[in-house]
């Protein structure tokens, strides 16, 4: 009998904390991830011919150098300014 009046007088008490707890009615939107977006530089040393290299510079960071078909290396930035020169195209 005792247990059944435990829970007769619990039950009040868990239906006002329920009612109390914050609604999560929130919507998530799934942003579709950037991650694979082509770097300019990369893409237009392949499209010149090249093979791009990755190299680790002192401080880890990376950076590309492009190997064109006529034995030049040159940094794929370097590459990409050099011929996409801002107000020549």
């Amino acid at each position: 009998m005792k247990f059944l009046v435990h829970c007769i007088a619990v039950l009040p008490l868990v239906g006002t904390l329920a009612a109390c707890a914050p609604k999560n009615d929130a919507k998530t939107e799934v942003v579709p991830s950037r991650v694979g977006i082509a770097n300019p530089a990369s893409e237009y040393c392949v499209k010149k011919g090249g093979k791009l290299e990755i190299r680790k510079n002192s401080e880890g960071g990376e950076y590309g150098i492009c190997h064109l078909a006529d034995g030049t290396q040159i940094e794929e930035w370097e590459l990409f300014r050099r011929d996409n020169a801002a107000g020549t195209n």
